[in-house]
């Protein structure tokens, strides 16, 4: 699928690296994850609506990501302790990722103008991207819709 926001970075070029505090309690580099998959998901904030969708479809096929040899990351601008709290409440058994200055969704093209009800401000575009074990993307979901969004990341997976 095509760009539809020109500051995303393209399948084919090098993840932009990171090093972000985790809800494991310790920074996890992306260059730590080579010769696995990962799938590094952009979320606007924990407990809302779409997120919570979104990370228990994530937590319910945990195992067929794993058996693919993948790791799941989701990044959005809260802080650890409340990625932990959201972590506890839903039973998620991924690791969060603080950008508290939203420094990486810039590097990833995700920190865009949104627009609601006249009202203009920034926040995070919800985005994913499927990096290869080489840390290069291969696939880019520009806007993501929550549901169903982690079987159509099993579908491209299961292709590779």
């Amino acid at each position: 699928m095509p760009n539809i926001n020109p500051a995303l970075p393209d399948a084919g070029k090098s993840a932009p690296a990171f090093n972000l505090p985790a809800s494991n309690q310790k920074n996890i580099r992306l260059s730590t994850l080579k010769g696995q998959w990962v799938v590094l998901y952009f979320y606007l904030k924990d407990d809302t609506p779409g997120c919570t969708i979104e990370a228990k479809e994530f937590r319910d096929a945990i195992a067929a990501y794993n058996k693919l040899n993948t790791v799941i990351l989701g990044i959005s601008p809260d802080p650890v302790e409340k990625h932990c709290k959201f972590i506890d409440k839903h039973d998620l058994d991924f690791i969060l990722l603080s950008d508290a200055d939203h420094a990486i969704a810039e590097k990833y093209g995700v920190w865009v103008e949104k627009n609601l009800y006249g009202r203009k401000y920034m926040g995070i575009q919800r985005a994913t991207f499927l990096i290869d074990p080489k840390g290069k993307i291969q696939h880019v979901w520009p806007k993501v819709k929550p549901k169903g969004h982690a079987q159509q990341i099993l579908d491209v997976l299961a292709e590779l």
